[in-house]
C-alpha cells in the first residue's frame, strides 16, 4: 500500500497510513533532494525523485535505520548518520536527546524558517492527542523545551505525522507547554490509539 504523499515548498513528505503516521521527507536545496529518515513505498521514489537529483540521506534519530542504508546505497548516495553537521547544506544541526536508547537531532533551515524533527514531536494522534502537534508519549515529563524553544518555525516536519505548514511556532509552543498537562489524557486515549 502507497503512503500518503503531502506536497508543500520544501518538497513532499510522505506518510504510512498507521496508527503512528510513520513519515519521511524528500526536501529540495540548491537543485539537490535530501531524503530524512526515508522508508521504502510505492510511489514516494517517483514523487522525490521529480524534485530533483538526490544528494544524501539524513537519519536523524538512531533507531529510525527504517530503510536508510537500502535507499542510500542502491541510489548511490551517501548515509549520514546522526550528523554533528550536514555541510554544503542550509541545515544547521539541532541536538534533541542523547541518552543511551535515544540518540536524536533536528534540523534547522532558517532561511525557510523549516524546523524537521524526528521524534520528539509528532501530528501523529499518539502524540498530538487532539491538538495540532505534541511531545512523545515517553518525553512528556521532560520535554525538550530548552532544545526546541528558542525556534520559531514557519513550517514543522516531523517523523510521525503530517507536515504542518502554517502557524508551526505556535503548534510546537502549544505541544511544549502542555506537554506535562496533558498525561492524563494521555493515559486515557492511549488503549484506543494503540487499538486503532
Amino acid at each position: 500500500m502507497s503512503a500518503m504523499l503531502q506536497r508543500h515548498e520544501l518538497g513532499v513528505t510522505w506518510i504510512e497510513q498507521s496508527s503512528m503516521s510513520r513519515t519521511a521527507h524528500a526536501i529540495l536545496s540548491d537543485g539537490r533532494v535530501w531524503l530524512i529518515d526515508p522508508f521504502e513505498d510505492d510511489a514516494a521514489p517517483q514523487a522525490a525523485s521529480a524534485l530533483g537529483p538526490p544528494a544524501g540521506v539524513l537519519q536523524l534519530l538512531d533507531r529510525h535505520n527504517r530503510d536508510c542504508q537500502t535507499i542510500a546505497t542502491g541510489v548511490g548516495i551517501p548515509l549520514l548518520r546522526l550528523p554533528e553537521r550536514v555541510p554544503e547544506t542550509p541545515f544547521e544541526v539541532v541536538p534533541i536527546l542523547f541518552r543511551r536508547r535515544w540518540r536524536e537531532v533536528a534540523l534547522w533551515w532558517p532561511q525557510m524558517r523549516a524546523l524537521i524533527i524526528p521524534e520528539a514531536i509528532g501530528t501523529a494522534p499518539v502524540f498530538a492527542l487532539g491538538r495540532r502537534a505534541g511531545v512523545h508519549p515517553m518525553l512528556r515529563l521532560m520535554p525538550p523545551r530548552a532544545q526546541l524553544s528558542a525556534y520559531e518555525p514557519s513550517m514543522l516536519l516531523l517523523g510521525h505525522g503530517r507536515a504542518i505548514e502554517s502557524e508551526a511556532a505556535a503548534a510546537l509552543g502549544d505541544a511544549l507547554d502542555r506537554s506535562r498537562s496533558d498525561i492524563p489524557r494521555l493515559l486515557v486515549a492511549l488503549p484506543g490509539l494503540i487499538r486503532g
